[in-house]
């Protein structure tokens, strides 16, 4: 009896070891991995705030919709807006948006006005039609559609991301059908796909 006590006596004495020799390993290669893991500037944590936070501005525009493109970048604290928008209020009303953000010291507005079009409309609504009626419709669904039509002159983009090749693929070919196109600009994101 005496010697199966000494056993697991010994036994615990050397299972408690281990645990204290690993426990000091994985802390000694935790610490070691910890200084070399690099962590962000501030800088670019402020840089990812004022991106995130722009984003959240521009998409609660309340004439924002599927006609209009948007983009923006930026540097340190100056935000670049980018992109076409054929209802005029949404140039100035995202300059506004993007100024009131906080670490935002300067906005430069380069977004196009889309010229007033009758052809251009017409266009428009024909493609937004025959994308939506050929089992795409939950692209375009407000407050904020995944994808954009943006109408320039008879010249056709498509911008913002799909869910798969195979919506990527069809969106393209039915673009490229629609009667008066003079020629179409596949700007699309495939989302679980990197590329397009």
């Amino acid at each position: 009896m005496k010697y199966l006590q000494f056993i697991l006596l010994l036994s615990a004495i050397f299972i408690a070891g281990s645990f204290s020799e690993a426990s000091a390993q994985y802390g000694e290669k935790n610490s070691k991995q910890a200084e070399n893991t690099p962590t962000a500037s501030p800088a670019d944590v402020r840089v990812h705030e004022i991106e995130r936070k722009a984003y959240k501005q521009l998409i609660k525009l309340p004439f924002y919709g599927v006609f209009d493109h948007i983009a923006f970048k930026v540097d340190d604290d100056t935000v670049t807006l980018l992109g076409k928008v054929a209802v005029a209020r949404n140039k100035k009303d995202a300059e506004r948006a993007v100024k009131r953000i906080a670490g935002v010291k300067r906005v430069v507005n380069q977004i196009e006005l889309l010229p007033p079009s009758t052809f251009d409309n017409r266009i428009r609504l024909r493609t937004l039609r025959t994308l939506a009626r050929s089992g795409l419709f939950r692209y375009f669904q407000e407050p904020n559609p995944s994808v954009r039509i943006i109408v320039d002159g008879g010249r056709l983009a498509l911008e913002g991301q799909v869910a798969n090749r195979g919506d990527f693929n069809l969106m393209n070919v039915l673009a490229n059908g629609i009667s008066d196109v003079f020629s179409v600009k596949n700007n699309l994101i495939v989302e679980n796909g990197g590329a397009r």
